[in-house]
């Protein structure tokens, strides 16, 4: 690496240490699993290197396609999965900013928090679980997923060698469980992410604290990106009034998406300011507690929008008993194997079991290419010409 730039690297990393906050995380202390010699990255700093590797995964890709809450609605204007994760970066980005922490770090665990997710959001994991449980492989949990296709899937299984420090705060990054305020756990090593991963499978509803605060504010970005927006989403599509929004919640966070972004984040950045931990206080975390109970009862589990539950989890069912049996019975003209396990590591193939297989294809999918998959099992397709 040229001299000029191997400079550049140094005079930031120096930066950071003289304007971060002594709770932030710095750039130098990026841990990887594998070692890589500096021109590997080049001039930029490590997480900046990591939040590249999950924009350019194909993983990442597939955020464009994937359910955020409301699925096969005609519906531009509706949130889906790449939407939501750029709000949680952007979110996080700013509190960091206010934080004096590290943006690089909080930027690659927002984008790749959710990289595990199947389609069709929540509903999907549920169903999948369910199979994989069926079939030896323990729960399906996206967070735990996200980890494993970033470290051991991606780039045809040989993996983005990301650093422990985001790989931790995808698996921490858990914005389902509401509370007041999280502290980091901070020196944890590769080891205690495999222990974390098999804690967390063992009892999912475990509450695993990231490593970093930068993680930290990521968990909490993660709550407020989506609380407001999923109101707006169900009034957009009649499912709710703005009305019927808990009148002590408004009173508190307000009740457009704007204003309860904005009060969240204030009230985050004013309880957390010199301290390392990353708070909200109590009565805006009773009203945001409030907020979720409303948006469970009538919004994720609304059953105007779970219509077609039955048909997507009956389909989970076919295509993974399908692509187990094309697996087992070595079908190479099946798509599992064309456009999934073709070219992929050796390492991957030889240490996976065939429903560990099938369960990294499906949930890898988005929406339309599982409607897809199905539509190609169940419907006759025409013969190839000169059959």
């Amino acid at each position: 690496m040229p001299k000029e730039l191997r400079n550049i690297r140094i005079r930031l990393e120096k930066q950071e240490k003289e304007i971060l906050s002594p709770f932030a995380t710095f750039s130098a202390d990026a841990i990887r699993e594998k070692e890589e010699e500096r021109l590997a990255t080049g001039f930029r700093e490590g997480f900046s290197v990591d939040a590249d590797r999950i924009l350019h995964s194909l993983a990442y890709a597939r955020y464009v396609d994937k359910t955020q809450v409301f699925s096969l609605i005609p519906n531009d204007h509706i949130t889906h999965r790449a939407l939501h994760v750029q709000l949680v970066s952007k979110i996080g980005r700013t509190i960091g900013r206010m934080l004096h922490l590290n943006e690089d770090l909080i930027e690659a665990i927002a984008l790749g928090h959710d990289i595990g997710h199947p389609p069709f959001g929540h509903d999907g994991e549920r169903f999948l679980s369910e199979l994989c449980i069926e079939h030896g492989l323990g729960p399906f949990i996206h967070s735990v997923q996200g980890v494993h296709f970033l470290r051991r899937v991606e780039r045809k299984g040989k993996g983005c060698n990301l650093s422990l420090q985001v790989l931790d705060g995808i698996l921490s990054h858990d914005g389902e469980i509401c509370c007041q305020s999280i502290r980091p756990h901070r020196e944890k090593t590769f080891i205690d992410l495999d222990r974390e991963i098999e804690a967390k499978l063992s009892s999912p509803t475990i509450d695993l604290h990231p490593m970093t605060i930068e993680g930290c504010v990521v968990r909490m970005a993660d709550v407020i990106s989506y609380i407001g927006r999923d109101i707006e989403d169900a009034i957009r599509l009649c499912l709710i009034d703005r009305a019927q929004i808990p009148s002590t919640c408004r009173e508190v966070l307000g009740d457009t998406n704007g204003t309860i972004v904005y009060r969240l984040v204030q009230d985050l950045i004013r309880s957390s300011l010199d301290r390392d931990e990353i708070a909200f206080s109590q009565e805006v975390v009773r009203a945001l507690s409030d907020l979720k109970a409303f948006n469970m009862e009538f919004i994720y589990t609304n059953p105007r929008i779970k219509t077609e539950s039955s048909k997507i989890k009956a389909l989970y069912r076919i295509l993974f008993e399908h692509f187990l049996e094309d697996l087992k019975r070595g079908r190479e003209e099946s798509v599992i194997f064309k456009g999934y396990l073709n070219g992929m590591d050796k390492g991957y193939i030889e240490g996976s079991t065939p429903e560990a297989i099938v369960r990294d294809f499906i949930a890898g999918m988005t929406d339309a290419y599982f409607l897809r998959m199905g539509k190609t099992i169940l419907i006759p397709q025409p013969l190839p010409p000169k059959f």
